[in-house]
């Protein structure tokens, strides 16, 4: 019987594709974009991977440590900007990504464990990121963690 060297690049886009679906979004791009790998690489900008994007700790645990965020941040959101869509975001990192590039198609934010005192600082003129909640979103939707509000 004859073993057969297949590699998963040899896999047609198609199916790469279908495997690269059943991943965390934030994942396939933090692990394809810029890598020495132009299929990967190019298969990662695929809009299905950066139309909406997740930042969100899941059962306390950290979906995106601090090292990731600035990569996220300084490298890849300026460059997929233009595909992301929707952001699912908590406080911590909320700024950082919103001031990271220009997301001329981004019209709905999910905002996660958030506080009274958060809430009203994101949304007085005073706040740097204002523009976007006057300008751009069109569906908001907050979930708190406040027992006060609401």
């Amino acid at each position: 019987m004859s073993r057969s060297n297949v590699n998963l690049l040899d896999l047609p886009d198609e199916i790469l594709l279908v495997i690269l679906k059943k991943l965390n979004n934030i994942d396939v791009l933090y692990s394809f974009i810029d890598i020495n790998n132009e299929h990967l690489n190019s298969l990662a900008y695929e809009k299905i991977f950066s139309d909406t994007l997740n930042f969100v700790s899941i059962d306390n645990v950290s979906a995106i440590d601090q090292e990731k965020l600035d990569r996220f941040c300084k490298d890849i959101l300026p460059k997929i900007h233009e595909n992301v869509k929707c952001f699912i975001l908590e406080p911590i990192s909320m700024e950082c990504i919103l001031h990271a590039a220009d997301y001329r198609n981004l019209t709905e934010l999910k905002l996660f464990n958030f506080t009274q005192e958060v809430v009203l600082n994101y949304f007085t003129n005073q706040s740097s990121i204002r523009y976007i909640f006057q300008e751009k979103i069109t569906n908001l939707i907050i979930a708190n963690n406040d027992k006060r509000m609401g």
